[in-house]
């Protein structure tokens, strides 16, 4: 049985676009900000180039009957929401190995707003460069987690028919993985292992889904995502506060 509120899950994001307009806030996503446009301009262009050799390929390997042929069109929506999904956590994947030290440090000050502790006695850019390549490791722990899942689902969405459930099952994890890299900031920041988070994170899954799907979603409109990964994190960190107070209680 899935356990936790996915409706208390989808205000965290809502809770992060209001935390990045707090003073104290503000330069650790305007830094970001300038990498993530770069990044979006550059990752828009290849996977435009994959999505043309996609659809080519599927409709090599139907029969050459009319009426499959005609299914063109549902083949390109198809296929359209995949790589959504594959440009909207491949942004997020390139902009969190970049933007890491930087988002760690951005979910230590939102949380020192909303509970009013410090979490660690390093904060200052000294501390936020010495911590670079442990960051940078952490986001290779989830690349690592997701590469294999994401190459299964890949491999489901060229097969004609079974594709239809595909897309579903890609939306669904890439829900699931937005949960799992946004909270991982905070859970970090507290020294818990990326396997201890998987495991928090599945016992509340639901909440977990309810945070991830509109990040997901945010993430695949354009403009909208260059500011949604700064706003992820601080609502993974409210994520983190809240939903660490809720067990306690």
């Amino acid at each position: 049985m899935l356990k936790g509120n996915f409706f208390r899950g989808l205000g965290y994001l809502g809770e992060g676009f209001r935390l990045i307009r707090q003073p104290g806030l503000r330069l650790f996503v305007i830094i970001p900000l300038v990498i993530n446009v770069l990044l979006f301009g550059l990752l828009f262009y290849f996977l435009a180039e994959l999505f043309a050799v996609m659809i080519a390929g599927a409709m090599a390997w139907l029969p050459d009957w009319a009426w499959l042929q005609a299914l063109d069109w549902l083949f390109w929506l198809l296929y359209g929401v995949v790589i959504l999904l594959m440009l909207a956590y491949g942004f997020v994947i390139i902009a969190n190995l970049i933007g890491s030290p930087f988002y760690g440090y951005l979910a230590e000050l939102t949380e020192k707003h909303l509970t009013g502790q410090e979490v660690s006695t390093e904060g200052s850019w000294a501390a936020i460069v010495k911590d670079i390549p442990r960051a940078l490791w952490r986001e290779v722990q989830k690349i690592a987690y997701y590469l294999p899942r994401a190459l299964g689902l890949f491999i489901i969405g060229l097969i004609p028919v079974v594709n239809l459930a595909a897309a579903v099952l890609w939306f669904l994890f890439n829900s699931w993985m937005m949960a799992l890299q946004y909270v991982d900031f905070p859970a970090d920041n507290h020294k818990v292992s990326f396997p201890k988070l998987r495991r928090d994170l599945a016992a509340s899954r639901l909440s977990a889904l309810g945070f991830g799907l509109p990040v997901a979603l945010a993430a695949m409109v354009p403009i909208l995502n260059l500011i949604v990964v700064p706003a992820a994190v601080c609502g993974a960190t409210a994520y983190w506060v809240h939903e660490n107070d809720s067990k306690h209680q």
